[in-house]
């Protein structure tokens, strides 16, 4: 019967613990949300730092809809028009879009910050990014559509990014 030096034996037990911590890349998720009067389905989101993500947006309300991702509601002339922090603004991070119409990048908007809006029932698009340290924490979804009356109405939901 051979016998290893223990030396072997500690260099192999090292790199199979260290195997095991290594961080794993995560799978990209995507995640299908309908849109409709007035309500997100799914209303909760949960994403983890690392993933990339693809949201795919549907509208199949009668009414445009859109999606914003923020933290604390902000208001014009008393309505909700917004949020305070944008979550992409916030992390650095320029989404990819496909699809419906994007707001606050560059030059007039409706709505201050990142929005992706969807103007008629069947459109869809999907918003693609990567999930950075900077966005841990929880944010909230909302649609500011008819001068925020979609947001009055309960057109709103939460997006958490666990680290």
């Amino acid at each position: 019967m051979t016998r290893y030096p223990i030396w072997v034996a500690a260099i192999i037990l090292t790199s199979a613990l260290l195997a095991a911590c290594s961080p794993s890349k995560l799978e990209p998720v995507t995640i299908p949300i309908e849109m409709v009067e007035y309500t997100f389905t799914p209303s909760s989101i949960e994403v983890k730092v690392g993933q990339e993500v693809t949201l795919e947006l549907n509208n199949n309300g009668l009414l445009p809809h859109m999606l914003m991702i923020g933290r604390e509601a902000k208001t014009v002339d008393n309505l909700p028009s917004g949020y305070t922090t944008d979550l992409f603004e916030s992390a650095g991070v320029k989404p990819t879009v496909k699809g419906g119409t994007v707001e606050g990048q560059e030059g007039e908007q409706a709505h201050t910050g990142f929005n992706v809006v969807l103007a008629a029932n069947g459109d869809q698009a999907t918003v693609t990014f990567p999930v950075t340290k900077e966005m841990v924490g929880e944010w909230e979804m909302g649609c500011f559509e008819q001068n925020g009356v979609h947001y009055i109405a309960g057109m709103k939901g939460t997006f958490t990014v666990k680290p």
